[in-house]
């Protein structure tokens, strides 16, 4: 059985990541006989049941390679700690009055069975073929959309960026263009921790490094040490912009070559190991674009579909054989509000920005040209071609590029602080004393 796509079930803690783009693998059968609460979250609880699931998953996953994984104990550790993240986040959401619906998740059901190329259907087949419940899975993905919802609220309010600050960003002399491929490690400074925190997390940092040094693969040594969301993927943080990497760490970055392995960085919310997998230029952004006009006949309650076909017809017919003025004919005929007074003119545009049947419209005409009458969900259009031209959209881009990293930039630390703030607040009761993190506090009023 083929594993099956769907979204990060261990990784959500800080996903900006679009969904349906890591595995969630089988759950494993748990023995009720052996099942037991491991954990208490707030009001909530972790049974063991949960805990051997998403152990099993994370095995499976790695079954090529079970060497890059932990020793048990230290997985085991590892996904409890994503466990109780996630159950805090539900909770979370859940306190906001944040709801998914039925068919919300409907929806991602839908998204999951086509990223694995299978029909709703073909997809409910192979999770129940493994052993799962359905009802499950289902209960997963809406855990995520609640997680991506409070995400998108606690960020919403707190994240803004101005012109001002993309353009001193671009005109900085620390600005660096093209994108890096990242892996990090990160081990973790709890909120207000103190100086013997501070202490503990730099000596595992150099732990993680020295492994490194030793041969050790990184994604494994991620696996191993890190406390990022990410880890049990390996670390991977994929391709990202020059200008989304923290400032306090690009210097580092951009110095480094390709399989590369930073020192042990101080960041704000503890120490960071980064290789640079691979990097890239930027290149030139030049865009076809097209200038044209229209009329657009909409049926109404005045109206019916086949009258306005007709109308559609007719004016084709004065434009082609009566040489009838096309804006005139647009200013007194035309539905279609953004052009009609304008005398149908569409001005300069990117092809798609009008939906296919547009574009592939504009495709087949030359400039001068008038279409026949065509049908879009809109309604009836004609389309004449007037221009069309290569644009260096470069400057134009690199500035959206640049409000979206900074967005992105703030949204990842307010988010990550917000969860800190969140696990310190939490009441956390590890219950079974060999999932205890002998170096670790396990919250701001967990208890042990």
């Amino acid at each position: 059985m083929k594993q099956i796509l769907a979204f990060p079930v261990l990784a959500l803690a800080l996903a900006v990541a679009p969904l349906a783009q890591a595995q969630l693998l089988p759950q494993a059968q748990a023995n009720p006989s052996l099942d037991r609460i491991v954990a208490v979250v707030d009001e909530d609880v972790i049974l063991q049941s949960e805990l051997d699931q998403a152990v099993h998953s994370v095995q499976q996953q790695y079954a090529a390679h079970p060497e890059q994984l932990p020793p048990l104990e230290v997985l085991q550790r590892q996904v409890l700690d994503r466990l109780i993240l996630m159950k805090l986040q539900v909770q979370r959401a859940q306190d906001q009055n944040i709801r998914i619906s039925n068919s919300d998740v409907d929806q991602a059901v839908a998204g999951v069975a086509q990223q694995n190329k299978l029909t709703p259907d073909q997809l409910r087949a192979a999770v129940e073929q493994d052993g799962s419940s359905f009802a499950s899975f289902r209960d997963q993905l809406a855990d995520q959309l609640l997680t991506q919802k409070l995400h998108d609220s606690v960020v919403h309010d707190q994240v803004s960026v101005t012109d001002s600050e993309i353009t001193n960003l671009l005109n900085s002399p620390t600005y660096k263009a093209g994108e890096v491929h990242l892996s990090h490690i990160q081990i973790t400074v709890p909120a207000g921790g103190s100086a013997a925190d501070i202490q503990t997390a730099q000596a595992k940092a150099e732990q993680a490094l020295a492994a490194i040094k030793g041969g050790m693969d990184f994604n494994a040594a991620a696996i191993r040490y890190s406390d990022a969301p990410d880890a049990l993927d390996g670390g991977d943080l994929g391709w990202r912009r020059m200008d989304e990497v923290p400032p306090a760490f690009a210097d580092t970055i951009g110095s480094m070559k390709p399989g590369d392995v930073s020192p042990a960085l101080r960041g704000p919310t503890g120490f960071h190991i980064l290789k640079l997998v691979d990097q890239r230029q930027p290149s030139r952004q030049m865009v076809q674009e097209f200038h044209a006009r229209q009329i657009m006949i909409r049926p109404s309650e005045l109206v019916t579909p086949v009258q306005a076909e007709q109308k559609a017809h007719d004016l084709y017919n004065q434009i082609v054989n009566k040489h009838a003025d096309f804006a005139a004919l647009a200013k007194s005929s035309s539905n279609d509000d953004t052009t009609a007074n304008l005398g149908g003119d569409m001005g300069w545009f990117q092809p798609q920005q009008w939906g296919t049947t547009i574009e592939q419209q504009l495709g087949q005409l030359k400039d001068g040209e008038v279409s026949q009458p065509f049908q879009t969900e809109a309604g009836w259009h004609i389309l004449q071609r007037l221009g069309q031209r290569q644009s260096d959209l470069t400057s134009q881009i690199e500035r959206d590029q640049a409000r979206q990293a900074i967005g992105n930039r703030k949204a990842d630390q307010v988010y990550d602080d917000f969860l800190r703030s969140m696990r310190s607040s939490a009441y956390i009761r590890i219950l079974a004393p060999e999932l205890r993190d002998p170096g670790a506090d396990q919250g701001g009023k967990s208890s042990s």
